[in-house]
């Protein structure tokens, strides 16, 4: 099995978060970081604020490679299924 949408959400997780850490201060960045971020999206569910900016990263790069991955299974699973 080929993880090519794998790589492909990892990769843009990955560009999401750097592009995050690096220019956070402008605002259109800020709402697209927190609009594509699925961890982001709890984020205010919790009461305490001082979340740490590494983690938030690490977690949304690990649920867009998640998203990527289940993308391949399904593909995988089709392929597969109409032969």
């Amino acid at each position: 099995m080929r993880y090519r949408y794998t790589l492909l959400m990892t990769l843009i997780g990955a560009a999401l978060s750097l592009v995050h850490y690096i220019w956070h201060e402008n605002d259109g960045i800020y709402l697209l970081f927190y609009s594509l971020s699925v961890p982001a999206w709890f984020y205010p569910i919790f009461k305490y604020t001082d979340v740490n900016p590494l983690l938030l990263y690490l977690l949304t790069i690990a649920s867009w490679a998640l998203i990527g991955y289940t993308i391949d299974r399904f593909a995988v699973y089709r392929r597969t299924r109409s032969r």
